[in-house]
């Protein structure tokens, strides 16, 4: 299979290629930054530079794949939000998920008569707050400025349906990867001894190990029955207390310093909602199509990640 990759520079994106490669397939890797791809997947890698938010002549090379992967999209803790950095998640997302489905439309057909895939990023903030409600795919939207953003993405992407495409979306949840992201942020504070629940410590976390988000996205792209939403999260989310107490089990540190809601608010502003809040996911969908997950417990998953 050939898939047409977005987003592959990422964390995510890079680890989803290298499997892809070990089973087989080739990527086509979509970049803005040509050569520091280069340098990232070596001389044999199949790079196509362009912008996903800019129709161009990278659309071409979407033609020739079997399948999309769409992952890219501005960091949502990249900057403190604002009117400008608002605008620019949205149409990081909204812009380049229309590019790409206005590229499969040009030929939704595979060489071998099969329509095409696509398979999506979205994010659990889909659902907004819910308390300690469990959340499955069927559950409602949120109203929120990120659940408003998750819908339109969503949309955007099954738009290409209306052409035969199966789509896909994966509500990407908070992924464990000591390489970035939530924990490799985390790391220093806990070792230091300074680790410890953010505002009231009840809100829930969805988690995710990196390599059980990497095979809901190819579950997504290997199962006919996978459509619509896929929730990227593990099956047992835990509160952030409950995170911080396993967290520093597992580094061997303190878990007992608090961080006020309120300062969380001063230092990265209306973002902080998504951590004060946070959302109780459960990956109902995937473990209906039969996905195993290889980390299903935080501490099996942290212990994975951290050994060594």
């Amino acid at each position: 299979m050939r898939v047409f990759i977005t987003g592959g520079t990422g964390l995510v994106g890079q680890r989803l290629i290298r499997r892809l490669h070990e089973r087989g397939d080739r990527a086509v890797i979509l970049t803005r930054r040509f050569g520091h791809a280069r340098q990232l997947f070596g001389v044999d890698a199949q790079l196509v530079e362009g912008d996903p938010m800019r129709s161009g002549d990278w659309m071409d090379a979407v033609g020739d794949c079997d399948a999309v992967v769409h992952l890219a999209g501005e960091n949502v803790f990249g900057r403190r939000w604002s009117t400008e950095s608002k605008k620019l998640l949205y149409d990081s997302r909204i812009l380049s998920t229309q590019n790409v489905v206005e590229a499969l439309r040009r030929k939704p057909v595979r060489a071998d008569g099969g329509a095409k895939i696509l398979v999506n990023a979205s994010a659990i903030g889909y659902y907004g707050a819910h308390g300690d409600e469990e959340l499955t795919e069927d559950s409602p939207p949120g109203s929120d400025f990120l659940a408003k953003l998750c819908i339109d993405w969503e949309n955007a992407a099954r738009a290409a349906e209306s052409f035969g495409i199966r789509a896909a979306m994966v509500r990407v949840g908070v992924v464990l990867d000591k390489e970035g992201g939530a924990l490799a942020k985390l790391l220093t504070p806990f070792k230091l001894g300074g680790g410890g629940p953010v505002a009231s410590g009840r809100q829930w976390m969805s988690w995710i190990h990196h390599a059980d988000l990497v095979g809901l996205f190819l579950l997504a792209l290997d199962n006919s029955e996978a459509r619509r939403a896929l929730n990227g999260t593990a099956p047992n989310p835990v509160t952030n207390r409950e995170f911080g107490k396993i967290l520093g089990r597992v580094l061997h540190r303190p878990s007992f310093v608090w961080t006020p809601g309120l300062a969380l608010r001063v230092m990265v502003g209306e973002a902080a909602t998504l951590i004060v809040t946070g959302q109780r996911v459960i990956p109902k969908r995937a473990m209906g199509l039969g996905y195993t997950f290889q980390y299903p417990t935080l501490e099996s998953a942290l212990r994975q990640i951290l050994a060594g």
